[in-house]
């Protein structure tokens, strides 16, 4: 197996093309082998194998600068870049990440895990080259799914315009997490069908190379067809943004990948290499299954992927939200290209025509909700916290500003897990709460779910309903609105939180009350507008204070009940706010990470050690 041999990118450009072959075949192996022991992104992966491995015959990525877009395609280049042996620790505590990782090696040039921003990227580390006069190639890697992301095309159209040396390799595989869409993916489908353009193009620069002067001639001819073509027909959007656009062309075809992007790199100015692969490419399962394949839990190699429905608060939303929709007309579903992720696959069925998917574009679908509730629809725009914050400017603006009521499904609240800091949704706190007339909701449990998403929906002004990833914890009481409940009487100190971190308090209360050491319990179910009354009445008899949330500390709720203690007067002899403080959370699980970061009951149990029960 030539894979054993590879320690380094050097090893690569040793090998022979009959050799690049097998080592893409070896990768493909060692891709399926490895996530089906540790869980992964899968099928992003193994259709970028044949790209990755020329990426790494073509540029020195200990030097030359290739950034990814969202990163979920990154695995071949760390297994090439010396790290194949940390594979079983893949998106574990303390192992190998999912996404680049600049901390983890020289050859990971820059942190991805949210889309469209690779080309600014590669523009920015274009520019600073030349500002410091230094040689090395910047190469920006991109999907055709993240071409929705408005960032995408502000790089790109800069970049364009700059003339500065730098390729953009566009991967088009055809399907991004959910179908792609807007005008953009019908333009690229457009070009697939022209690929003897390149091979002419290809051809002709050749041959005018080899003549003397040929290389004038060339750039001189390309003006005066380029302007010709323009007075005519519609030149490709690629060119009009100022890029040479050479494709497309295979991208499995190892020998021609590496062909073309030396050529690109060569060619000392803006390019757009358009490379169409197949999402899932060399495994059965993968390739039938691409979307159930792009992120998955560790599976049997040999059967492929079990589908089973799984029940979690994404599920639990989606299925109400259908329910809810055919009660009400005004009821709409709004996502950014994660129709399956946050449980809306059923009501896309059910309600096709009030079901919108904008593609990698949370700004967009904010603004877009924020005009059908102007016009009297009642938008729900699902989201992940972690993708939320990109539309933070459009909540403020478009939304809060007139009082608008959009409804935030903000799924994958608090810690997350394996994907580790660039997917926890741990800010959307901080930010939420300070938009003026912003509600927000926060269920502990699935009946909690349906009771606030129903309140939601009969507000007025922009609600926010946060629930976290998985499956719920312990189950509670229902809820009839009021915005905090008391779950544990207690004399020696108040213990406050929200969500499911609710749980820990729990247990910690248990296990203080076996010392002697009584703790009361309180809830809550509304962070904004944070009413902190019922927290103050509480610290006036207890006399001490914890708040245990899984976000950062700044403007958190914590910091927000202290402040209100303050301002009245309150006196407490202890005050306790467990959070993340001011740092990223790594990937682990979610239990590993409440204990690493101190969030957890023994955190809690702990934050009274010396504490004395009152008699």
């Amino acid at each position: 197996m030539i894979l054993e041999h590879i320690a380094s990118p050097a090893d690569v450009k040793e090998l022979t093309v009959p050799q690049l072959k097998e080592l893409c075949g070896d990768l493909r192996r060692f891709l399926v082998e490895s996530v089906a022991r540790t869980g992964g992104h899968l099928a992003s992966n193994l259709g970028a194998v044949e790209l990755t491995v020329a990426l790494h015959r073509t540029y020195d990525t200990s030097r030359d600068r290739l950034v990814f877009d969202v990163g979920h395609q990154c695995y071949v280049h760390k297994a090439l870049t010396g790290r194949r042996g940390m594979f079983d620790a893949l998106r574990q505590l303390g192992g190998l990440s999912g996404f680049p990782k600049p901390e983890e090696s020289v050859h990971d040039a820059f942190v991805a895990g949210h889309a469209s921003n690779s080309v600014s990227v590669a523009l920015g580390m274009a520019r600073a080259r030349t500002l410091s006069g230094q040689d090395y190639s910047v190469a920006a890697l991109i999907g055709d799914g993240a071409l929705t992301g408005g960032l995408a095309y502000e790089g790109l159209s800069d970049a364009g315009a700059s003339g500065e040396p730098m390729v953009v390799i566009l991967n088009d595989n055809g399907m991004s997490i959910d179908p792609n869409v807007g005008g953009v993916a019908d333009h690229l489908s457009r070009l697939r069908l022209r690929p003897g353009y390149y091979q002419f193009k290809k051809g002709y620069h050749a041959g005018m190379n080899r003549l003397p002067g040929g290389r004038t001639l060339y750039q001189f001819n390309h003006r005066v067809k380029s302007s010709i073509k323009r007075s005519i027909y519609p030149c490709s959007m690629f060119e009009d943004m100022g890029f040479t656009y050479l494709g497309p062309i295979d991208g499995h075809n190892v020998e021609q990948l590496c062909t073309t992007l030396a050529w690109a790199r060569e060619l000392g100015c803006p390019v757009l290499l358009h490379v169409q692969t197949k999402k899932g490419k060399g495994y059965a399962p993968a390739e039938r299954q691409p979307e159930r394949s792009h992120g998955v839990g560790p599976f049997d190699p040999k059967k492929g992927f079990v589908s089973a429905q799984k029940v979690d608060f994404s599920y639990i939303f989606g299925h109400e939200l259908v329910e809810l929709a055919g009660r009400d007309r005004r009821i709409c579903a709004v996502t950014a290209a994660m129709g399956e992720g946050t449980g809306l696959q059923e009501f896309s069925a059910a309600w096709p025509k009030r079901f919108f998917d904008v593609g990698i574009a949370e700004g967009h679908a904010v603004t877009m909700a924020a005009g059908m509730a102007k016009q009297g629809m009642t938008p729900v725009f699902a989201v992940y916290s972690t993708f939320l914050q990109r539309g933070f400017d459009m909540l403020l603006h478009d939304v809060a500003l007139q009082g608008l009521h959009v409804v935030l499904a903000v799924d994958r609240a608090g810690l997350v897990g394996a994907d580790g800091p660039t997917h926890h949704g741990c800010q959307d706190v901080g930010y939420l709460t300070q938009i003026p007339g912003m509600t927000v909701l926060c269920p502990a449990c699935y009946g909690e779910l349906r009771e606030m998403l129903r309140a939601a929906l009969a507000m007025d002004g922009p609600v926010a309903v946060r629930y976290p990833r998985g499956t719920e914890g312990r189950q509670y009481t229902d809820w009839r609105g009021e915005s905090a409940s008391v779950l544990r009487q207690g004399r020696d100190a108040t213990l406050v939180s929200y969500g499911v971190m609710t749980d820990e308090l729990l247990s910690a209360a248990k296990t203080l009350a076996e010392g002697g050491f009584e703790a009361e319990v309180i809830k809550l179910h509304r962070i904004a507008p944070l009413d902190p009354e019922p927290v103050l009445d509480s610290v006036r008899r207890t006399g001490r204070l914890l708040v245990l949330e899984d976000c950062n500390e700044n403007g958190s709720i914590g910091q927000q009940l202290a402040a209100a203690l303050a301002q009245a007067g309150v006196k407490a002899e202890q005050v306790s706010l467990l959070n993340l403080k001011q740092s990223f959370a790594p990937q682990g699980t979610v239990a590993q990470l409440r204990r690493l970061m101190g969030i957890d009951a023994e955190a809690v149990v702990h934050a009274f050690s010396g504490a004395e029960p009152r008699s």
